[in-house]
């Protein structure tokens, strides 16, 4: 090799400048702004970090979003009617024409479990969902939410980026965007999908889209061996070590810092090196975060993990699905604890046979019981171990679904879509508990008052509201256009909130 190449036969160059002297020799001007911004971040200018977008007070700083991918039935968890207990079996007349999906106008279903009420607030829950009887006064019920779609994609993408249709940013990428990192080794935002898979839609569902990419969710599996793909150089062979690995992220670093100055620069190439950055932290941080074994006993036991088998039934099973919720929800908290700011769980993947979703076209029973038991577990661990640490109320818990499902039976025991009405429900940071509002009515089939019901604008709207953010004033320029996460709707339901 010759003695002009910028690496010598064997050899990387030992003194690098650091990031903050490579901004400073990129000519001041917003390299400048940048170090600037680092010094700040690091307290080494005489103030307070502050958060990137603050209009008012916050109530909270942190949010974990459940989604139950399928499509979970509000009728048979969380909105009791009792008109389809005293019609069931009944033909469905729904007093108007009704476009289904499916075959699903069949005769009136009754829920498929018994309901009674819980907690101080008496709210009337499904016995399959019990587990969440000891957070019940801490939660806050929307039975009214209305969709746009009845088609999976479609759906899922207006609860998770606020619009139906791909090219729009996460929820927790406007989250992250909006009000910055408070840490430097793990990510802001954070994804734990289902263990057999991703949901419709896939990744869209956390992409960062047009803002940058180091807002965009990183995917985590707590169950796997290696919970995050392609962090730790893979050891088959023998041919990938330590120090090889260590001088690969030195010689990555100076080629990143050599194109930068070549060129002006520019959010996108900043964002790329601030998330190789980040991935080179995480191998540090990572492990320990996703670790559960220094957990205690009590712990393990709220969420279900105390007994965990070695193999499960090819069918799905209560015992399979708690223990899968439960260590999501359990690594939600260590995250939360190290200072990520949004984490997405998922129950359900995309479409398949046998169901391993909630998209309970066949079976309620079936599908929805073993899932809705692992979920109402988590959940109810999660919420009671936040609270415990004095986490809740700082913190928002956030469950949806993308529609619901009709109160009118498909094939006898199953449901079709209905995206005309469904129940979200939040708990914590700044969430008024034990709060029940905007009924449906009294099939669950629509809004009782429909000229009033509750757009998934308006559950993002009070989340960023007790974020401390406006949501009418976090916007980003987009093809001509200032863009936000709730488009150009939603508003603040103050009727939930403490």
């Amino acid at each position: 090799m010759s003695s002009t190449s910028a690496f010598p036969h064997g050899s990387i160059p030992q003194q690098l400048p650091t990031r903050r002297q490579f901004l400073w020799q990129s000519g001041g001007g917003l390299g400048g702004i940048a170090l600037a911004s680092l010094l700040q971040q690091e307290q080494l200018l005489g103030s307070q970090p502050t958060s990137h977008v603050i209009h008012h007070p916050p109530k909270a700083k942190r949010v974990v979003q459940l989604f139950m991918a399928g499509a979970a039935s509000h009728l048979d968890l969380f909105d009791y009617k009792p008109e389809l207990v005293k019609r069931h079996g009944e033909p469905s007349d729904f007093g108007e024409p009704v476009e289904a999906f499916q075959n699903g106008l069949g005769p009136w279903l009754k829920p498929v479990w018994k309901f009674q009420p819980y907690g101080q607030c008496g709210k009337m829950l499904s016995e399959v969902v019990s587990d969440l009887a000891p957070v019940v006064d801490d939660m806050a019920f929307i039975h009214n939410v209305v969709g746009k779609s009845g088609v999976h994609s479609q759906a899922t993408l207006l609860q998770t980026t606020g619009f139906d249709r791909p090219g729009f940013p996460a929820m927790g990428s406007w989250v992250s965007y909006g009000l910055g990192s408070v840490n430097d080794n793990l990510p802001t935002f954070v994804v734990l999908p289902d263990r057999r898979g991703l949901a419709s839609n896939g990744t869209k569902n956390w992409d960062s889209m047009f803002l940058p990419s180091q807002h965009q969710g990183t995917v985590v599996y707590p169950s796997r061996e290696v919970p995050i793909t392609d962090l730790f150089p893979s050891q088959h062979g023998g041919y990938v070590t330590d120090e090889g690995d260590r001088m690969g992220h030195q010689l990555l670093r100076q080629l990143n810092q050599q194109h930068a100055q070549q060129r002006d620069g520019g959010p996108q190439l900043e964002a790329r090196i601030q998330s190789y950055e980040l991935a080179a932290k995480m191998q540090l941080a990572a492990p320990e975060a996703f670790d559960t074994s220094d957990e205690p006993d009590h712990i393990l036991k709220l969420y279900g993990l105390d007994s965990v088998p070695s193999e499960f039934p090819s069918k799905i099973n209560p015992q399979e699905e708690t223990i899968e919720f439960g260590k999501k929800c359990l690594v939600a908290r260590r995250l939360l604890e190290r200072g990520v700011r949004y984490v997405q769980i998922w129950s359900g993947n995309d479409n398949g046979f046998p169901r391993r979703n909630w998209d309970s076209h066949e079976s309620i029973q079936r599908d929805h019981g073993p899932l809705a038991q692992g979920m109402s577990r988590g959940s109810s661990a999660l919420i009671q171990d936040l609270k415990q640490r004095g986490m809740l109320d700082d913190t928002i818990i956030l469950w949806t679904t993308e529609f619901g499902r009709m109160p009118s039976s498909q094939g006898g025991t199953g449901r079709d879509h209905n995206p005309y009405v469904f129940t979200n429900w939040l708990a914590g940071g700044g969430i008024r508990g034990g709060t029940t509002y905007g009924p449906s009515d009294q099939w669950g089939y629509k809004p009782l008052m429909r000229d009033q019901a509750t757009q998934g604008y308006d559950i993002h709207a009070t989340i960023l509201h007790l974020l401390g953010i406006d949501h009418t004033r976090l916007t980003v320029r987009h093809n001509g256009i200032d863009r936000r996460l709730t488009d150009v709707h939603g508003h603040v339901i103050h009727d939930i909130l403490a």
